[in-house]
């Protein structure tokens, strides 16, 4: 097996080892020399989060010592694990434990870190193999020694020395954030805005498919430290995004309490030095910024009032495919009259005794759309905060002067709205747990059903009990849920520009013929184009194959092959293999340019290749073809760029991009290094919407927010195809009874578009989706 942990002492390890192993110490370490029947030892100091690289693989890097440099950072080397050894080494490793490592090569090290100039590489596959000799309670003392004395020494770089293409390690004050969600593609992303003593504002963008390698940030004004965040510039201003090895520790912003870390990672080093930096935090902040978002209990709400909600569950329930019923209470009661949700029995999960018991302390708080999930995750019990709650007032019949409180929390991330659990240790759970105990609950027990009873003075039914509720849209609303629904007709009425959320059924679209819906659509200038057909860029792409110029075989960051394609005319195919740090890649990860290939053998390189630009050569430069061709080919997927907006550069301008140690050779990234502006895949359709009071035509251009289907592949997935089909055939079943049609909910907004001398009023479908059990 590629990972056995031996019982064994360190003085019986080397006879542990299969007899073919010889030793290798780390002065005899060269590029090029032959490890096949080597292995090196150390000791583990370090150990970096698991991550995902592009490309889906795993990824783990841990950092050993080798005994015979205990006292010396360069006697430590990086150790780069990949795939399934990497997720099981992951699993078993501890610092302080001996490590073996062989079948392994050698690369130069990418990282400044002060340690050896080169890094140990373990494929996952045949003829790697790990020996793990966990420390022993006799050697646990002399190990931990061996990692304090090696432990890096990391330097703070103040927010007002940031500077562009650099990795950095840092603190600051958490003065924004939203709590991780689910981003556009598969991993979550918290959006955190940090200052420190520079009065320096960071933005810092961060992903990762596990929740838990995300800070554990639970209120503005904690204290944060990052480590190993990339930094890059946009727009004048300095951002922040996650990096291999990005770290996280977070503290409790407030002054006096506890310096204990919450933690993304099972090692870390913290420091007398890191304790003074976070207690120097505490007391700046305190002195020089407020929560912008206030903190409240029940008993002090304001109507209309956004405010951070810190509760426990007793409840929950589904109540649509778009919004989700949570009962919470802080044990304070509401001063206004609310809004009691009423649900089926069966579909109420909790204490129905403890519901009923805390039936006028609770509130009915309704989740909406991407904040659904986390609703549902959420166990009956729990301590939770929510953010940027919203207490909103509606009168529930027209004529009537009550107004009632209605708990909002809506979707959307903008506000930091969100929700998140809080650990039994957490400092205010501790303190409302305190007083939940204290309160008096014979005070208000009552005995009746807490299920869809007569309703007191104070509260109203909704919910699946009222009329309104009766015909769930088939739609999500995905921001704007403060938004009243207006009619069609008023919407024909009234003045434009305008946004509105209407609530109407699908009475026809256009095009009947899906596929035809697929545009390409550029995002500087706005115009549509038609997708080619790409059976017909063989001329263009042959016409690029001359005879191959020697000059140009030589490209300081690609390795050339010229293919002389016999019996057919003496055809030159040059196929540029681009490099990163001098070395190639594995297939699957590498970039090529190709001169003279067909569409056919286009096609057929692309699926074992991560991408590939056609180039042509011009005197000494390769450069781009017309950019009536793809620029760039991945998978069945070809990338087009606007002729009008893009200024090409040469091919030599991928330089930088291929020496970047994070950059992927995705789509956008090679179109920037070349100067190309990147057309997008868009849904073009027309909606026809009916409420009864009136019907309009809006334009619905989607990327794929909408259908939940990338625009790009429909047109090469059987499966995406059939998707799309079933989806509007819901919206509008065939045949179906103008009655029976469902009911979209969306956002709309008007405007003018100018065609020629005259101004046409238009109507086009934003921030909407279609919900998930369509």
């Amino acid at each position: 097996m590629p990972i056995e942990v031996l019982k064994v002492s360190l003085r019986g390890l080397k006879n542990a080892l299969p007899k073919h192993l010889q030793k290798v110490d780390l002065k005899d370490l060269r590029l090029g020399g032959d490890y096949t029947d080597k292995y090196f030892q150390g000791a583990v100091v370090i150990s970096y989060p698991l991550t995902k690289l592009g490309n889906g693989k795993a990824f783990f890097k841990t950092v050993l010592q080798e005994s015979e440099n205990s006292c010396s950072r360069i006697g430590t080397i990086n150790i780069l694990l990949f795939g399934k050894l990497a997720e099981d080494c992951e699993k078993v490793i501890h610092q302080g434990d001996t490590m073996v490592v062989a079948g392994f090569s050698l690369s130069k090290s990418a990282s400044e870190d002060g340690r050896h100039c080169l890094q140990l590489k373990m494929p996952d596959e045949a003829g790697s193999s790990i020996y793990i000799c966990p420390k022993s309670r006799r050697t646990a003392v002399a190990s931990e020694t061996v990692a304090m004395s090696v432990a890096p020494k990391y330097t703070y770089t103040p927010l007002n020395h940031l500077k562009g293409g650099t990795v950095v390690n840092l603190y600051g004050v958490v003065k924004f954030f939203k709590p991780p969600y689910v981003s556009k593609g598969t991993d979550y992303c918290s959006v955190v805005t940090i200052v420190d003593q520079s009065d320096t504002k960071l933005v810092c963008t961060l992903f990762n498919a596990n929740t838990d390698a995300l800070p554990k940030i639970y209120k503005n004004g904690d204290i944060v430290r990052f480590h190993r965040l990339k930094v890059q510039e946009f727009n004048g201003q300095m951002q922040g995004i996650t990096n291999n090895g990005f770290a996280a520790l977070t503290f409790d912003g407030t002054v006096g309490a506890p310096v204990v870390p919450r933690t993304t990672t099972k090692l870390f080093t913290f420091t007398d030095e890191d304790k003074k930096i976070v207690e120097d935090l505490r007391i700046w902040a305190a002195r020089n910024f407020s929560n912008s978002v206030p903190a409240a209990n029940l008993s002090s709400i304001q109507p209309q009032m956004f405010f951070d909600f810190t509760c426990q569950l007793v409840g929950k329930a589904k109540t649509d495919g778009s919004s989700y019923l949570l009962k919470v209470w802080d044990g304070t009661k509401c001063p206004f009259p609310s809004v009691k949700v009423c649900v089926k029995e069966d579909d109420l999960e909790g204490d129905r005794v403890l519901i009923n018991q805390l039936k006028n302390l609770t509130v009915d708080v309704i989740v909406y759309d991407n904040h659904v999930q986390m609703a549902e995750s959420l166990k009956v019990g729990s301590f939770i905060r929510m953010y940027s709650l919203h207490a909103k007032t509606q009168r529930l019949e027209e004529k009537s002067e009550v107004s009632y409180i209605q708990f909002h929390l809506h979707g959307g991330t903008g506000y930091g709205r969100g929700i998140t659990v809080l650990p039994e240790n957490h400092r205010d759970v501790k303190e409302l747990k305190a007083f939940l105990e204290s309160v008096d609950l014979r005070e208000y027990a009552s005995s009746e059903s807490p299920t869809c009873q007569e309703p007191e003075d104070s509260y109203l039914t909704l919910g699946s009990c009222s009329e309104g509720y009766q015909q769930l849209s088939v739609t999500v609303l995905t921001d704007h849920q403060h938004f009243d629904v207006t009619t069609v007709n008023t919407i024909l009425n009234s003045r434009v520009p305008q946004q509105y959320r209407i609530r109407a059924k699908l009475r026809k679209f256009e095009p009947k013929k899906l596929y035809q819906s697929v545009k390409l659509l550029c995002p500087q200038c706005n115009s549509l184009k038609e997708v080619p057909d790409v059976t017909e860029f063989d001329v263009l792409l042959q016409a690029s194959a001359t005879y191959p110029n020697p000059d140009l075989q030589n490209i300081p960051f690609c390795e050339s092959v010229v293919w002389d394609l016999e019996n057919q005319g003496s055809r030159y195919v040059t196929v540029h293999f681009v490099t990163r740090y001098e070395l190639l890649q594995e297939p699957e990860d590498s970039l090529i340019m190709i001169e003279g290939g067909t569409v056919n053998e286009i096609l057929r390189l692309s699926k074992k290749f991560k991408g590939i630009i056609p180039v042509k050569s011009i005197e000494e430069n390769l450069v781009l073809l017309d950019l009536s061709v793809p620029f760039f080919w991945q998978g069945n997927i070809q990338y087009y760029g606007c002729q009008h907006c893009s200024d090409p550069k040469t091919v030599p301008s991928l330089y930088t991009l291929s020496q970047q140690k994070n950059a992927s050779w995705e789509p956008t990234a090679i179109a920037e290094a070349l100067g190309i502006v990147l057309l997008q895949y868009v849904f073009v359709m027309t909606f026809t919407l009916d409420d009864g009071t009136g019907a309009l035509d809006a334009y619905l251009v989607d990327t794929g927010i909408f259908f939940q289907i990338p625009a790009s592949e429909i047109l090469t997935c059987n499966i995406f195809q059939e998707n799309m089909e079933r989806i509007m055939n819901k919206l509008q079943p065939p045949e179906a009874n103008p009655d029976d049609l469902p009911w979209l909910e969306c956002f709309i907004k008007s405007y003018y578009v100018r065609n020629g001398t005259a101004e046409q009023l238009s109507y086009q479908i934003f921030d909407t989706m279609i919900a998930e059990d369509v």
